[in-house]
């Protein structure tokens, strides 16, 4: 049994723990989310491939119908409160207890409302299927409603090692128990079993794992001020959810479950990379962001560093799918071609995406709470016009038009997020217009040379070790990202050798 002591616990609250070495301890956090994204990122592509291979778009289908309700309902058991505990100053204990409870009450209420939903998500589509399933996820919100300030509490010490841990073991588990039911043919099932057991393996590591018992809800405790900054959060998410999943009710309303397997596997398939590394970026930039508010030169230096990392590792990324998209989606089986313009033209909008959109962070760091909600209605707008106006020309259309509203709203995003802080769009654009040409020479020459190639698998594995080659020898080049991967390659030693004497001195013991 594991066991902490007092100090343990009090160290979660004290601000000083987190603002101390925050250079050592965003590398530490960089290399631990590294590492956990990196067995993450293997175990779901094994996962998405073998169940690819077991599923049908149907499946998929039904499970991206019923999402569009859990998704919507899940932003309100958070309700913002992780990230109001993360970017606050100093917090209590008193503070953090009332939040549990105010999370754990909404999530109930949350868990309700969607099962009381599930006749009309059965009507809406036409599928009777959607109830008892909608029925069963919706116990996901109460488990996940538990551990949501435990989560918040390690991101805030910046103690990602933890927070890997407890998304692997989520991920682990939800992979086995997916794959061996959907070998046994139960469909749709397996997927949200392994939802469940996602929900309920997440929970209790988060208990096991962060050392901290909440105490009763008192009054008095100044929650107000963070209750304001969560709802503003809430509120943007809210609206976030309805323009970005517009696309599936509009496509699974007029088209169908099995279009809307096909796109809803695209989209998945494309954003698989740019979670596993936007996702746990933004996790440990915001806690250290929001420690240096106050500090604009360590600010500016920090964030372009965040920016120059981020985008030397997506937009090569993206633009290798949109060229090789063909070859991507084979790989999931002939069932899912017709997927592949959906998968490039999705890919060609996440050449930028995942990089303008950090300057939300600079908003939610500096406490802009307010300006981050009303963008999100802004933006909201034109990505649901885009949805519409795309429908008439099916899945690709609808893909099509997603893309052009991200590099629309491309520039006016920065300057409306930089406004009021020390970040400006010529030093952003200096940042991320390097990566940009790098990966755009790269992909130009190696199509270029593998041109002429007539194996099939020869001329793929040609262009990705090109491509790489060719990447790689620039990016070498480059002073920033030396001194990034020198000090990515010193935490690595330390705690290898960490690991080396610790295991010395058990078998010393032993």
């Amino acid at each position: 049994m594991l066991k902490f002591s007092v100090q343990d616990r009090t160290s979660l609250f004290e601000s000083g723990e987190r603002n101390a070495a925050l250079a050592q301890k965003s590398v530490r956090g960089g290399v631990a989310m590294m590492m956990s994204q990196g067995v993450q990122f293997c175990l779901q592509m094994a996962g998405t491939v073998i169940l690819a291979w077991l599923l049908t778009p149907g499946d998929y289908g039904i499970i991206g119908m019923v999402a569009i309700v859990t998704g919507f309902a899940q932003i309100f058991q958070d309700a913002g409160l992780s990230t109001a505990t993360i970017q606050k100053d100093q917090i209590t204990h008193r503070q953090i207890s009332s939040l549990f409870w105010i999370n754990v009450f909404v999530s109930v209420i949350v868990c309700a409302c969607v099962l009381a939903s599930a006749p009309v998500i059965g009507w809406f589509f036409g599928k009777p299927e959607l109830i008892p399933v909608t029925a069963v996820l919706s116990l996901c919100f109460i488990m996940n409603g538990l551990s949501v300030q435990h989560r918040s509490l390690l991101q805030r010490q910046l103690r990602f090692g933890a927070s890997g841990t407890i998304l692997i073991a989520s991920q682990l588990i939800t992979l086995l128990i997916s794959i061996l039911l959907a070998y046994l043919g139960w469909g749709y099932w397996a997927l949200v079993a392994g939802s469940l057991a996602a929900a309920i393996t997440s929970s209790l590591a988060a208990f096991i794992l962060c050392p901290w018992i909440p105490g009763w809800i008192r009054k008095g405790t100044g929650v107000r001020k963070m209750l304001t900054f969560g709802g503003h959060i809430t509120g943007n998410n809210i609206i976030n959810y309805f323009s970005r999943n517009a696309d599936n009710l509009l496509i699974g309303k007029f088209i169908g479950a099995d279009a809307l397997g096909l796109y809803a596997k695209a989209y998945s398939l494309f954003m698989l990379p740019i979670s596993q590394i936007r996702g746990p970026m933004n996790t440990v930039a915001l806690p250290v962001l929001s420690a240096l508010k106050d500090q604009p030169e360590r600010y500016i230096k920090y964030y372009q560093r965040f920016v120059d990392i981020l985008a030397s590792l997506t937009i090569p990324l993206m633009i290798y799918c949109a060229c090789e998209a063909d070859f991507l989606i084979s790989l999931l089986g002939p069932q899912w071609l017709e997927a592949v313009p959906v998968f490039r033209i999705l890919a060609i909008a996440a050449v930028i995406q995942p990089v303008y959109t950090t300057a939300f962070l600079v908003q939610v760091s500096h406490g802009y709470s307010k300006q981050y909600f009303i963008w999100g209605c802004v933006s909201a707008i034109v990505f649901i016009s885009a949805f519409v106006c795309g429908l008439p020309y099916g899945i690709s259309g609808v893909a099509a038009f997603y893309a052009v509203a991200n590099y629309l709203l491309f520039i006016p995003t920065l300057l409306y997020c930089f406004h009021r802080t020390p970040v400006t769009v010529p030093l952003f654009l200096r940042t991320m217009l390097l990566p940009l040409g790098i990966s755009l020479v790269a992909a130009g020459v190696s199509i270029a040379v593998t041109w002429f190639i007539e194996s099939w698998i020869v001329k793929h594995v040609a262009f990705i070790c090109l491509d790489a080659a060719i990447i790689f020898c620039a990016y070498f080049f480059r002073k920033s990202l030396r001194e990034t991967i020198r000090l990515f390659a010193a935490d690595l030693g330390i705690r290898f050798k960490r690991t080396d004497s610790s295991i010395k001195e058990r078998t010393v013991t032993t």
